[in-house]
């Protein structure tokens, strides 16, 4: 197994919906933002090569949207899917399985393309999608206050292409052989952890269980997350096992560190450790 780092670009969000009820006084110091109180974060995928499956973990945002939805974003940065793709000799097409976190428009959205005439198709035309049946439900039947997060142009033209397939809602559940899924349901209904076997170590997408390593003190929760108080627990819970597991953590929207560990401090638990995933 290779594993590999595909970053698809930055983005900006508020700095105060990143953070939840934290003050900007603490978090700035960590995630700085600009004048209008934004903050930059990645949208760092995950490609694993094995045998003959090449499995990418998420997508980003895409290009898809038109520049007003982009414009409230600010999209930012050198990189693409596209071109960081075909640094580690790969393109869309040679993708076996897009494997998708959650539904919300910063992971999922390169999955579809806008072709000239306007239809949509989808990005990886030999690959299956995979989500599962409780997540899919709660974003194609969304909540009023996180239906913008799921845009049905990046998840119903999955389905009508025939090639999405469903995970089992089961902690823990086998999605290959080495990478087994963690469930979380506190940012979202039903978000899914891939947890990889690599080289002796235990790396954890994290997505948006913890979003960076400024994320990584108990009270520092989105005001995005559906269900606070179960991130909460989770993300307790999670952070615990972490360092009496020695996992490794591979964030998707820290805009500087890739990967990282953790370790016990007075304070509770602390970040360790931070490290890119081509050094492991």
């Amino acid at each position: 197994m290779n594993l590999h780092t595909i970053n698809t670009g930055f983005f900006k969000l508020d700095g105060g919906a990143m953070f939840g009820v934290v003050p900007k006084s603490i978090w700035q110091k960590s995630n700085p933002a600009d004048a209008n109180n934004m903050c930059t974060w990645a949208m760092r995928c995950l490609l694993i090569e094995d045998g003959d499956r090449l499995i990418l973990i998420d997508n980003g945002i895409g290009d898809k949207q038109d520049e007003k939805f982009l414009g409230h974003y600010y999209l930012n940065g050198d990189d693409t899917l596209d071109k960081s793709l075909a640094a580690k000799g790969f393109s869309r097409d040679d993708i076996t399985d897009v494997f998708l976190t959650h539904l919300h428009f910063d992971h999922c959205g390169g999955s579809i393309i806008r072709q000239g005439d306007g239809r949509l198709r989808p990005a990886f035309k030999n690959a299956f999608y995979w989500s599962n049946a409780k997540h899919w439900a709660w974003a194609v039947n969304p909540n009023e206050r996180e239906k913008a997060s799921f845009l049905k142009e990046n998840i119903l033209p999955i389905q009508d292409s025939g090639q999405l397939r469903f995970i089992e809602d089961k902690d823990g559940i086998a999605f290959h052989e080495g990478i087994n899924i963690r469930f979380a349901y506190g940012h979202t209904d039903a978000m899914m952890l891939p947890q990889i076997q690599y080289k002796q170590k235990t790396i954890v997408y994290m997505a948006d269980l913890l979003p960076s390593v400024g994320h990584i003190p108990l009270p520092y929760v989105m005001a995005y997350d559906m269900f606070p108080l179960k991130t909460l627990n989770e993300k307790k819970a999670f952070l615990q096992e972490a360092i009496d597991k020695q996992y490794i953590l591979y964030l998707e929207h820290d805009p500087v560190n890739e990967c990282c560990t953790l370790q016990q401090t007075e304070r509770g638990i602390r970040l360790d450790q931070t490290f890119d995933l081509a050094s492991i």
